[in-house]
Parts: structure tokens; sequence; C-alpha cells
């Protein structure tokens, strides 16, 4: 027997033994495929994309920036955005921060709404919903969540008929019983519709969806349970929604605590805390109130994947 001939032998003696043990795939046998191929890790399947809609939901004008605890020379912004999102995911949609009072947009151009600020609304989140026909509105969501209570992120609240509000304890109790736990800049007939929707107090972070892409996580300090809003998208990468942890982009490098937050030591927390998931995930945290990034974001119907 010739070497060659004899290294075939042993290669298929030592084959055909393995099969007697087992030790070659059944399925791969029986398919006639290589075992090595069919021993490979199949894939996980590509989950769903996630859409994120941004909304204008109004401006904020100011005549001094000092109420937020910066000197005038410290930003030249006078106005700020009021957006409003709304995440699509494959389980249902999350609307995150509603805007100004609705019936702001029937006010005209700019409404002095307090002593040195002006407030303008365009248009309902509601009726911006009903134009655009996206397959979804505030009478189908499937979660609602506002970073805080005060009125310039709850205005539309009234407005929705649909799912399960998502809110922090220290929030929650400033609602219910706002006698015992007041907070500033609340007005609570913005929230009487709240109290009959399907509630889920939180007392920390909470995966939305169950999947790890749409994260609340608890920020405590400007309100006693403010909260921001993480969401990984496949194409964008992930992005961090601030609420009010930040109102500039001088408050952030700067870590300036407006003088109206219930707690300085718990917003310098958050702070430190969301900047480490922002470095730990590679995420860009938005400013939500920050105009510039605003105006040149894409707005809905147009949206982030």
């Amino acid at each position: 027997m010739s070497i060659r001939s004899l290294l075939v032998f042993i290669a298929c003696s030592v084959l055909a033994a393995c099969a007697d043990d087992g030790a070659v795939p059944v399925a791969a046998e029986q398919a006639g495929r290589d075992p090595d191929v069919a021993d490979m890790a199949t894939p996980p399947a590509q989950k769903a994309p996630i859409r994120l809609y941004v909304f204008d939901c109004g401006r904020v004008s100011f005549e001094s920036v000092a109420g937020f605890g910066l000197a005038e020379t410290d930003t030249a912004s006078r106005e700020v955005a009021v957006p409003c999102y709304i995440i699509d995911h494959p389980e249902g949609q999350l609307l995150w921060d509603a805007g100004l009072p609705s019936a702001l947009a029937n006010q005209g151009q700019w409404v002095r709404r307090g002593d040195g600020f002006e407030v303008h609304l365009t248009t309902t989140l509601a009726h911006q919903l009903q134009a655009m026909d996206l397959g979804f509105g505030l009478d189908s969501l499937e979660y609602v969540a506002f970073s805080h209570i005060h009125w310039d992120h709850v205005g539309a609240a009234n407005d929705i008929t649909s799912g399960e509000w998502l809110v922090q304890k220290g929030d929650y109790a400033g609602v219910v019983d706002a006698v015992n736990n007041p907070v500033p800049a609340v007005e609570l007939a913005l929230l009487e519709g709240m109290k009959d929707r399907p509630t889920r107090v939180l007392e920390g972070d909470h995966d939305v969806f169950g999947d790890g892409r749409v994260r609340i996580i608890a920020a405590y300090g400007h309100t006693p349970g403010h909260q921001v809003l993480y969401v990984e998208l496949a194409d964008t990468g992930p992005v961090v929604l601030s609420g009010d942890l930040y109102h500039f982009r001088v408050s952030r490098t700067q870590r300036v605590v407006p003088p109206f937050n219930v707690d300085k030591v718990q917003t310098l927390q958050a702070m430190t805390r969301v900047e480490a998931l922002v470095a730990e995930t590679g995420s860009d945290l938005w400013i939500q109130h920050d105009l510039a990034r605003f105006e040149g974001q894409t707005r809905a119907p147009g949206f982030y994947q």
C-alpha cells in the first residue's frame, strides 16, 4: 500500500469511528453538509430598526439668562427650542415630552407668559400627527414619559388618550399629592388627563421595551423625578435626550445648576451619572432646549434611525 493510500485509509477510519461515537452532528450528516460548517453559530436575526421622530412643540424667549445661574456674557442665546419626540419601536411608540401648552397655538405669534419671557407655539402636536399621517397618534401610543413635569414639557398631556405613563416617584407625588409635594413651575391643570392613564411609577432606571435600546435613566434634581432618555439607533448611533439636565451648552461645560432646581446636589450627581453613560456608550447628548441644534435637525415626518 502506498503512503498516500495509507493516509486516506487512516483518515476514513478516524471519521468512521467519530460517527460511531456520535461526534459528527447528526443534522449535518443527514443533510450531507460539512460538519464543521454546520457547527458554526448562526448569526442572530437583525433587530427591527427604531425610528426617532423630532417635533416642533414651541419656542421660549428670555430677556435674561440670569435665572439659569448664568452671567449674561456666558451665552448669546436668549431663545430656546421646545421639542417633542416619538420613539417608534417594533413593540409600539413612546412619546417623550409634550412641549408647550396646546392652547398657546391659538393665541398668536408670541405670548408673554411671565416676567421676562415669551412663548410661541405654531401648531399643536396632535395636529402635526394628524397632518403627517405617520401611522400613529396620541390615541395609539404604547407609552408616555416626560423628562419632568414642568409646564413646558407636558403641554400636550391632556390631548393624550392612550399609553401607559412612565413617571418617577418624585414627580408622580408632585402631581397626585401636590399639597404635600409641591414642585415649582408645575401647572397641575396640564396634567389632569394623565391621572386617568394607566401608570407605572418608577424608582430608578427603566428598560422601556425590554431589549435595552430605549431606556429611561433617573436623573433627579431639576425636579424630584427628573429623567433622561437613552435611545440606541442603528444608523445614527446612540443618543441621550437631556430633558432639562442642561438648558444651554455652557450649562453643560460649566456644570451650572439653575437656582430653581429642587436639589443642587442631586443635580450634580445626575450630571456625573449621565455623562458617564454618554462616555461608556459613545452617545451623542442632545440638549433638548438647544435651539441651534434643533434648527439643524431632521424633523418629522423625517426621522433618525
